[in-house]
């Protein structure tokens, strides 16, 4: 089942985040960025910040009240941005992933908005393929990596963002 997430789902978020992220945990599925990442990939402060904003929404997964996966929304003038879409590390490849990229063009839709942008990490190229095979575009714009004290990289190359873009 997918509804937006509440405060009292902020640790369990928080944890399934930085579980599919980073962090030896986040090896065990395909999405992980603990190969060029150190550090947190969220906070409790933050998804409660999130999940308290009116203009952001996080839809979480849930099966039996636990929680599997979450996809971040906010609407940005005329399109909507998609970000941490997280599917827990061993259940990636189980279809989650994709129904919650379903319920964001739903989203869209409902807000009436023609299109979905998101950032990616430039050198993440199997992530990249995953998301132009369900209809995303590199745009060619760029975005500065954030470094800071929860984005610590651990590779010699330059972290950029990509930013993709699928018209619905």
């Amino acid at each position: 089942m997918i509804t937006s997430a509440k405060i009292e789902d902020t640790t369990g978020l928080t944890l399934l985040i930085n579980s599919a992220y980073r962090g030896e945990t986040s090896k065990k599925g395909w999405t992980t960025e603990a190969t060029i990442l150190e550090g947190s990939r969220t906070n409790k402060t933050e998804i409660l910040e999130i999940i308290k904003d009116s203009k952001q929404n996080l839809l979480k997964f849930t099966d039996d009240k636990t929680i599997l996966g979450c996809v971040l929304l906010i609407e940005k003038e005329s399109k909507l941005y998609l970000g941490m879409l997280t599917v827990s590390p061993e259940l990636q490849n189980s279809g989650i992933g994709k129904k919650l990229l379903a319920a964001a063009e739903d989203h869209a839709n409902q807000l009436r908005l023609k299109r979905i942008v998101m950032t990616v990490i430039s050198i993440r190229k199997e992530l990249i393929e995953w998301y132009e095979r369900h209809g995303y575009q590199d745009t060619g714009e760029r975005e500065a990596f954030p470094v800071s004290d929860i984005h610590i990289p651990i590779v010699d190359e330059q972290l950029e963002f990509m930013v993709l873009e699928k018209g619905l």
